[in-house]
């Protein structure tokens, strides 16, 4: 099959497709022994032979799809250059897999794994917009003002963010339990735009990412994909 080298090497596993585009135009993949720093090279995976770091590269056999239920104090990549633990120390498998998008660190819930750079492509970039909830504990209260500003977007930091929303569950002293209900993925988003309507976050957690919930599972587990979710994604 003749693909983009970029596709190809997500399909093998390697990270995804954008991460792919950065090891090319840094030097660091070779097409049968020839550095490429071209991101529109084609390769036909039935002849040529594709090297990243000196360490050839090839399809997974096996495809993994993996849910976890990410505890806060994970940073969510494949290796911290500060030695901080990875969600991968918390999945037992032979097989590389990697994060289809970010939690941060003191962030928990729902994330989902794979090895299928396709996958990984039809949730990052969808057809259409994904929503993804949380439960967050808030300090302060929040009144109907501050709900419109999530539906009309919020400035945070030269960005604006698509309309969100955000409901009560339940309101204490000096905080509040919420709902929250976004369909983009800008780093720190949530706990930005919760600063700027002035109720910064105590606690976060992603329960849902479309059709996916996180269910009952406990903190620090993770399950495979059923078929009928895996269903889902590839319908995308």
């Amino acid at each position: 099959m003749i693909e983009r080298l970029q596709k190809y090497m997500a399909r093998c596993g390697v990270a995804s497709r954008r991460k792919c585009e950065e090891y090319i135009l840094a030097g660091k993949v070779k097409v049968n022994g020839l550095i490429i720093k071209e991101l529109g090279t084609k390769i036909d995976d039935s002849k040529d032979i594709i090297y990243l770091n000196n360490n050839l590269i090839k399809p997974e056999e096996k495809k993994i799809y993996v849910m976890l239920n990410k505890p806060t104090g994970y940073v969510t990549t494949v290796k911290d250059e500060k030695s901080r633990a990875t969600v991968l120390d918390l999945i037992d498998l032979e097989e590389r897999i990697y994060p289809i998008g970010r939690l941060d660190y003191n962030t928990s819930g729902l994330l989902l794994l794979t090895n299928d750079g396709e996958v990984y492509n039809k949730i990052i970039h969808p057809r259409e917009a994904i929503n993804k909830i949380y439960i967050a504990t808030l300090k302060g209260h929040i009144n109907n003002n501050k709900v419109l500003k999530f539906k009309s977007g919020i400035n945070i930091g030269g960005y604006v963010t698509a309309p969100a929303n955000i409901e009560i569950i339940k309101e204490y002293n000096d905080s509040s339990k919420v709902k929250i209900t976004i369909h983009e993925g800008k780093n720190r988003q949530i706990r930005k735009m919760c600063n700027e309507i002035g109720n910064p976050v105590i606690t976060l957690q992603r329960i849902k990412i479309g059709n996916i919930e996180l269910g009952n599972l406990q903190i620090g587990t993770w399950r495979y994909l059923s078929s009928n979710e895996l269903s889902y994604i590839q319908k995308l």
